[in-house]
């Protein structure tokens, strides 16, 4: 048998920290009222933080394969090794996928585009992730396989929006049942994954998987956390055995729900099974360095805490670890974030035990996981071991505006949200994600510079073309557009000496074509510069110019600093970031014309959307013509 060693860890949650306060700005308040239940439950998990894929609109900014897709991206980079070829095994562990067929597995394969392999889909609650982990070991050390990834992934946010319950009939009448809000406070989106291979990192700290327990109790216990019948139904065994799909939702046998009067058994299942660990030789308390326990609320740490002094087996409370109050309770996906900051912000040293507990309520499994971390927290070179890339917080261009004009308030604040958006999904797109993590080459240098210069071409083109569509009545806003133009037009040539400066050939990217996501970038926009007083493109605009004003130097300095390059053959980033400042002077502009409208600004909005979806595909889709 092969030794197993998780070499490298990633995570993914979306969106910016959402406090306590902000949960029903995200979840929506059912029936215009707030949740009566809502502070005794945040009181008792003593959760301050988590993350959510929906905006205050309840719309879904990721799908749960994509969020996963992110966390395997980033263990990926995070990883010494190139291993995008390398691949033999995947498997993948939720709660609720996407869609009820094919399985989960298949669709988180699909979006990371990683070759032909095997795959398989464990479904489940929190045990989930740890079946998906045991499973990718056992590939590993059986040598059927080299390397393999297990990942677990968390999207239950949507399935709490308001509009589901206010459709539900029998919820008319009624307010909406304790075993399910109750897991609207407790539960957030996020995912995390992990590489596993038969040797250690070349450098660097990796675990070593010693062994992984998982035990299911299911034949001693009802049905705890569970979506898909009523138990106040038993007539109806399954949402299936509903005459329609509307009669299962109006009896509120899809919505996800914990029985209160089963859940305080988890604990006690799951310390029983820390006693029998013990008993078996298998652990050793006193040799525990940290443990790492998903408990899904304060609540239950007290109770595993008391458990187990009961039983006369502690481990120090100082070598417990959760950041279950900063990133909340992600289910399957938590043992993963967990383990993703102990392992990539330093906390850990060779030679350490880890003891990973996962209880899950639904319908009551226990899973345990002993590593040992081995290899060097000093890399080559002397320096300690650190993330490779420090990652800087999203944070939307500066933009003035009259806070006491409502139009205006509101429209900044969707600006805001669909640049942080923006932002976070530049960060994985995969040529940034190489710069970020100090992987970018000469030639991903040389791909970038061709693929954008005829999109920074188009750039002029189309504003020029806005400014002829607006109507005389606004030349003052024509004049705004030509002004913009007229900066840009020459803004191709700058990135032409660049790109001969580093070796470039100048025939060459000046005879190259669009890639597939330019020309959908440059179709889009001049179609939207060809109607009547295109206002919108301000939104256009809000994007590309707050690239310059925010990511052009941030870029630009790395990729010099990366390729030993000089300021001028980054030029074009460095000068992007000082002028593009200025036009954003124009921005505020139309932002506080007096012809802005709520509908002007709703189209403001979803251009920009567009926009930034555009430039997303035109980065990703590099060399794709």
């Amino acid at each position: 048998m092969n030794p197993v060693y998780i070499t490298s860890i990633g995570k993914f949650l979306p969106g910016s920290p959402v406090s306590n306060d902000e949960i029903e700005d995200y979840l929506g308040k059912i029936g215009g009222k707030s949740s009566k239940s809502m502070r005794r439950i945040l009181d008792q998990n003593k959760i301050r933080f988590r993350h959510y894929a929906l905006d205050k609109e309840q719309k879904s900014l990721y799908s749960n394969a994509e969020m996963a897709s992110r966390a395997i991206q980033d263990a990926l980079t995070r990883n010494k090794e190139a291993l995008q070829d390398k691949i033999d095994f995947l498997a993948v562990g939720t709660t609720q996928g996407d869609l009820l067929v094919p399985g989960f597995a298949s669709m988180v394969h699909a979006e990371t585009s990683l070759p032909v392999m095997e795959v398989a889909t464990h479904h489940g609650v929190c045990a989930s992730g740890m079946q998906a982990m045991k499973n990718a070991y056992l590939h590993v050390q059986s040598g059927e396989q080299q390397t393999a990834i297990s990942c677990a992934s968390e999207f239950p946010s949507r399935v709490f929006k308001h509009t589901r319950f206010e459709a539900q009939a029998g919820l008319a009448e009624r307010t909406v049942p304790f075993d399910t809000d109750f897991l609207r406070f407790m539960l957030s989106d996020g995912a995390g994954a992990a590489v596993l291979q038969h040797q250690p990192s070349t450098s660097g700290l990796s675990l070593r998987i010693e062994w992984i327990d998982n035990k299911s109790y299911a034949n001693l216990y009802d049905v705890c956390m569970y979506a898909g019948s009523n138990k106040e139904n038993p007539e109806q065994a399954s949402w299936l055995d509903y005459r329609s799909i509307h009669e299962a939702a109006d009896d509120g046998a899809i919505n996800l729900k914990q029985d209160i009067r089963l859940v305080n058994e988890m604990p006690k299942v799951g310390v029983n099974r820390f006693f029998e660990l013990v008993d078996e030789g298998k652990v050793d308390p006193a040799g525990i360095d940290w443990m790492v326990c998903h408990y899904s609320s304060h609540f239950f740490r007290e109770e595993i805490f008391r458990l187990l002094q009961l039983g006369g087996l502690t481990i120090p409370e100082e070598k417990w670890f959760t950041n279950l109050y900063t990133k909340g309770n992600t289910g399957a996906a938590s043992i993963y974030i967990m383990l993703e900051e102990l392992l990539n912000e330093g906390h850990l040293q060779p030679g350490e035990k880890v003891l990973c507990m996962v209880p899950e309520s639904g319908r009551f499994q226990t899973s345990y996981m002993l590593l040992t971390v081995v290899g060097s927290a000093i890399e080559p070179g002397g320096a300690a071991s650190q993330p490779v890339f420090e990652e800087r917080e999203p944070e939307a261009p500066h933009l003035e505006y009259d806070e006491a004009d409502h139009v205006q308030a509101q429209l900044v604040r969707q600006l805001v949200q669909v640049w942080i958006d923006f932002e976070q999904k530049l960060a994985q797109v995969p040529v940034i994600h190489k710069l970020y993590n100090q992987k970018f080459t000469l030639s991903d240098y040389k791909a970038l510079m061709e693929n954008i210069r005829q999109q920074v071409i188009d750039g002029s083109q189309w504003i020029a073309r806005a400014a002829s569509y607006i109507a005389i009545e606004h030349i003052d806003l024509r004049s705004t557009f030509i002004a913009h133009a007229r900066d840009e037009h020459r803004d191709f040539q700058i990135l032409e000496r660049n790109y001969v400066a580093v070796g470039g050939e100048l025939s060459k990217i000046q005879s190259g074509e669009k890639n597939i996501g330019s020309e959908a970038l440059s179709a889009y926009l001049f179609q939207r510069a060809s109607r009547d007083n295109p206002v919108d493109l301000i939104g256009a605009m809000w994007i590309i110019e707050g690239l310059g004003c925010r990511m052009a130097r941030y870029w630009g300095e790395m990729i010099r600093d990366q390729l030993g390059l000089s300021d001028e053959e980054v030029s074009f980033l460095l000068y992007h970031s000082d002028s593009d400042e200025k036009h954003f002077e124009r921005l505020e502009a139309v932002v506080q014309h007096p012809m802005l409208t709520a509908d002007i600004a709703a189209r403001i909005v979803k251009t920009a959307k567009t926009t930034a979806r555009l430039y997303l595909l035109q980065l990703e889709e590099l060399g794709n013509v």
